[in-house]
């Protein structure tokens, strides 16, 4: 049997031989140099030599092929080729398979109804698409560099390589304990039942017990609401987290209830900017800077009991004009003010949800050239490769980390435990 194999492949390196005429491929290769031609693409120097390669390969798998079926298939035999256009890094070529007459035979090297033959060209496609490319972008793109024509059906079938992925991102096991997490929405447009509609997308920012920050998961939905957040911190508590000690959000209504409902220790702490934000939106214009730097004498106070004194004093003074602003800050102020226990360096990374707007930014210089997305599924793939690339730069935990964790290990000294060497 050994003899066999070694006279077998003796006869492949033979064919191989005879197939593939080095001197001349080097002349034509030296010629095409001379001509202004590159080593990749269409008429590129190696793009000859690889499909000259692969056809002789695929030629010796057949040879194996036939050689070790058994004896009721000993009529098998070669039946003419099949042709296709493969796709690769050094360009794109006509490759002749070689069939057998009972098509048993199915080649290794490149395989059947495979069309594109590098996983490098597969990664090169999928980061065009992670930076926010187009389908037309990207196949421009690549028949630019590599004189290769891609089909949208085609970028489609590559990038759909992922979902796995982000399966495997939105169902992973999570830390049990989250010191802070803050939670945002943001919108896109999608297109669902022939219609354009908005879409949010819900952020979940972990920081965990090193500092380092995540996003604990891609949340889809029409609009933003607290019943749906509930659904999201329920995924949360199902995936393994067991405790957050603060978390950070904007005004939504019935948000601290649906939050306190999965998770009863948690403290909240409403977004300082967000409540500004809104209480401006309600001011005269000509008395918008001296409002604005009234309510900072709150905000930067020292202590609660100072802002709160600051809070009556511009009540008194603009409370008549405005009742609406003060209605609505007195209503949160227990959830606003949550930051003053706690010291400087944790009321500044605390009192805002400028975390996980920051994240969102960066998300938005991906996504901004999209006006619309064909479906939810378009959407997930593109978030959940931006959420990669950004997080190639949450590599260093939050800064003063080691002072805020020893800080939040004496306050909440029975619910987070240091790993002390």
């Amino acid at each position: 049997m050994n003899h066999k194999l070694k006279s077998l492949n003796n006869s492949n390196n033979q064919n191989l031989e005879e197939n593939f005429d080095y001197q001349k491929f080097k002349k034509e290769a030296i010629d095409k140099l001379y001509a202004g031609k590159g080593f990749s693409g269409k008429d590129g120097i190696f793009t000859c030599m690889l499909k000259d390669f692969l056809e002789t390969a695929m030629q010796s798998e057949l040879d194996n092929h036939l050689s070790s079926k058994q004896e009721d298939d000993v009529a098998n035999r070669r039946n003419g080729f099949s042709s296709k256009i493969v796709k690769t890094d050094r360009g794109q070529f006509e490759l002749n398979t070689p069939r057998d007459r009972n098509s048993s035979f199915d080649p290794k090297i490149v395989q059947k109804g495979q069309t594109i033959l590098t996983p490098e060209l597969d990664d090169k496609i999928i980061t065009l698409y992670s930076y926010g490319m187009s389908y037309r972008d990207i196949s421009s793109h690549i028949e630019e560099i590599y004189d290769i024509e891609i089909s949208k059906s085609t970028i489609t079938a590559i990038t759909d390589k992922i979902l796995p992925k982000i399966t495997e991102f939105k169902e992973r096991q999570l830390e049990e304990v989250y010191p802070i997490i803050f939670l945002d929405a943001m919108f896109f447009k999608v297109k669902e039942n022939g219609k354009i509609i908005s879409k949010a997308f819900y952020s979940a920012l972990g920081v965990d017990k090193d500092g380092k920050k995540d996003i604990l998961g891609i949340y889809l939905q029409e609009s933003e609401g607290a019943n749906f957040w509930l659904n999201i911190l329920t995924d949360l508590q199902n995936r393994g987290v067991k405790d957050i000690l603060i978390a950070c959000v904007d005004g939504l209504k019935g948000f601290p209830e649906a939050i306190n409902s999965i998770f009863p220790k948690t403290e909240i702490q409403l977004c300082i900017i967000h409540q500004i934000r809104n209480s401006i939106k309600y001011v005269a214009s000509k008395n918008q800077k001296e409002f604005i730097s009234d309510l900072k004498t709150v905000y930067t106070a020292t202590s609660k009991e100072i802002a709160e004194e600051k809070l009556l004093l511009i009540e008194e003074k603009w409370g008549k004009k405005y009742p609406i602003i003060f209605k609505s800050w007195n209503n949160n102020w227990d959830n606003l003010s949550n930051y003053f226990k706690y010291p400087k360096e944790i009321r500044r990374l605390i009192y805002t949800t400028n975390s996980v707007e920051g994240f969102h930014r960066q998300v938005r210089k991906i996504t901004k050239t999209k006006g619309s997305f064909p479906s939810d599924q378009s959407l997930e793939k593109l978030l959940y490769l931006a959420i990669q690339n950004i997080k190639k730069k949450w590599t260093m935990p939050i800064p003063n980390w080691s002072l805020i964790i020893s800080q939040f290990a004496i306050k909440f000294e029975d619910r987070i435990k240091l790993d002390l060497a």
